[in-house]
Order: C-alpha cells, then sequence, then structure tokens
C-alpha cells in the first residue's frame, strides 16, 4: 500500500518516460480491460487519463487521475490501473465540456480515488 497518494501525477516506479505518448493504449483495471486512452495530459500536479469505454459503459469516457497507474508496458501497449471496473465506474462522471482545468470536478475526482489509497482503506 502507499504511503502518501499523489492523484495528479504518474508514480515514480508506473513506467513512465517524459515525453512518450500512451494516446492509443489499451486499458487495463485489476479485473480486465476497460477501454483505450483517448487523450492523456502529462503536466506536473495536473495529469491525467481520458478512456474512451466504448460498449463498456454505454460509449462513457472516464477520466482517471493519474496517480491510479500502477505500470506502462510500452511493449504491449498497455496500462495497467490498479482498481477494479466496479471502482471506476462509480467514480464522479466525467464531463468532457468542463474545460481539464476545473478545480471542482478535479478535487471531487482526486478525492474519490484518494478514499481508496488512506490507510486502513
Amino acid at each position: 500500500m502507499m504511503s502518501s497518494f499523489d492523484p495528479w501525477n504518474y508514480r515514480q516506479d508506473a513506467g513512465y518516460t517524459q515525453g512518450s505518448d500512451i494516446v492509443g493504449y489499451k486499458i487495463a483495471a485489476t479485473d480486465g480491460d476497460i477501454g483505450k486512452v483517448d487523450k492523456a495530459t502529462y503536466e506536473t500536479d495536473s495529469s491525467s487519463i481520458v478512456v474512451d469505454t466504448g460498449p463498456w459503459i454505454l460509449g462513457r469516457k472516464v477520466l482517471l487521475p493519474a496517480g491510479v497507474v500502477q505500470s506502462i508496458d510500452t511493449d504491449d501497449e498497455k496500462v495497467y490501473v490498479d482498481r477494479t471496473k466496479e471502482e471506476i465506474k462509480n467514480a464522479p462522471e466525467y464531463d468532457p465540456d468542463l474545460p481539464d482545468g476545473d478545480a471542482e470536478s478535479r478535487d471531487r475526482l482526486g478525492n474519490y480515488y484518494r478514499d481508496y489509497y488512506q490507510p486502513g482503506m
């Protein structure tokens, strides 16, 4: 378990290399694939991934903070996140019409995922 969860930055051991692009990579939750990376941001303290879930959640796109990325496999073009499909499905809804820097939405989403990384969870 992590001692301090930072939702908006890639983990140091996740395998993200500065300047690499993961758009188009498949996304794997702990219990199966959930879609493909539609958009990714790499800015310090605001990195995230927009996942096109296809038919899995009726074509809905979800926003994942970079901190949930457990590892990136560049050979297989796959991003592994350490959350289940259900946890991702139950996250606060992503509104693509809001600006990426919408503080209220980012705080709500960051806090939702942060709860999974608290001691005793």
